[in-house]
């Protein structure tokens, strides 16, 4: 099946389908200690190999300078202190800066905003790499493991660096696995797995402080279209967030998913059949639930709908942070995107 770069993160819904890293210092000093920090990180860099679906990719020194391609990629090595040398644009739910707001955070941090001398280098967003652009980075190695670079595609990047690929097919790798994979890359695997419980404990947290979302079903849909719905299956970010959360992923799901996929369509004239508390589903930026169910009234169906029980992100830039989760927006959503869902789950619970 083909699915395109927009079409991994929102399911092909038709309305919505879709470096040199060092910091140039003034100082000679400056240079100096930043060469003898990265010459003793090479010193104790153990050499790691990282499995993909296309083969197995090698590295045997500490990489100063990486090109990521996708999304997650590039902010999970913000999350651990690294800035690309390169890395694609946002093209779903971005802002001013072809960024999102937590990336911009993160840069500013490391002194690489966007527009800075020591910003990374923003490639085009399609449905190839931008190589030409890519090479001109010179890059260590091509990180790319939450992607869903075709065979060729990661044959053709190889050209140009070593490529940690997808790890699981089409978009479907998990931001742990992501995360671990960079730790591997860079030699931070201690850091990589602190984060990865730090992360993991803010969501368990976030659960426990908010006990009603404890066992609440749930369907994670899209309703953009009035001609279809979509539902996310378990190989999905959605579902794996709300999971997090304590929430629990309606049985309709599961016994409907279709094999090798992380999600299905449904006619709108079954979705009365959707039996969960709530429902999380995108939607056209900006529309309320009304809006929804005037563009196709069937979705007035919904069991959720009745009970005030849909949470929508309300914004692309909303979706993206959960749709195609990394440590950086699973913090940002944690704050920005978890109370609708709180407060669709209190209204489930109330219309028990």
């Amino acid at each position: 099946m083909k699915i395109s770069r927009r079409a991994g993160i929102f399911a092909a819904s038709t309305a919505i389908l879709a470096l040199s890293l060092t910091a140039c210092g003034s100082a000679s000093n400056s240079a100096d200690s930043s060469a003898d920090t990265s010459s003793k990180a090479s010193e104790e860099f153990t050499p790691v190999t990282i499995k993909n679906i296309y083969g197995e990719t090698t590295i045997d020194k500490a990489p100063e300078r990486v090109a990521t391609i996708s999304w997650v990629n590039a902010d999970t090595l913000l999350a651990l202190d690294t800035v690309p040398v390169g890395m694609d644009t946002d093209a779903y739910g971005q802002n001013a800066n072809n960024s999102t707001t937590w990336k911009d955070e993160a840069l500013a941090k490391l002194d690489a905003s966007i527009g800075s001398d020591n910003a990374p280098v923003q490639f085009a967003t399609g449905d190839d790499p931008d190589y030409t652009a890519i090479a001109k980075t010179k890059p260590d190695v091509i990180f790319a493991p939450y992607s869903g670079l075709k065979e060729e595609q990661y044959k053709k990047l190889q050209e140009i660096a070593p490529v940690v690929g997808p790890i699981k097919a089409n978009y479907t790798t998990s931001w742990e696995e992501v995360t671990e994979a960079a730790g591997q890359m860079l030699g931070k695997e201690d850091e990589a797995d602190a984060l990865i419980e730090k992360i993991e404990g803010e969501m368990a947290q976030v659960g426990e402080d908010n006990a009603v979302l404890k066992d609440t079903t749930f369907i994670a849909a899209d309703l953009s279209s009035p001609d279809t719905a979509y539902v996310y299956s378990e190989g999905d970010t959605r579902p794996r967030f709300l999971s997090a959360l304590g929430m629990k992923q309606a049985d309709y799901v599961q016994k409907n998913a279709t094999k090798d996929t992380f999600f299905y369509t449904v006619s709108p004239e079954k979705v009365n059949e959707w039996d969960s508390d709530i429902v999380f589903a995108s939607a056209i930026a900006g529309n309320t639930v009304e809006d929804i169910v005037k563009g196709q009234p069937l979705y007035g169906q919904i069991p959720a709908v009745k009970n005030d029980a849909v949470a929508l992100p309300g914004t692309d830039e909303a979706t993206l942070s959960i749709s195609a989760a990394s440590p950086l927006s699973i913090e940002w959503a944690l704050k920005n995107v978890v109370p609708n869902i709180v407060k669709a789950a209190d209204n489930a619970a109330a219309a028990k």
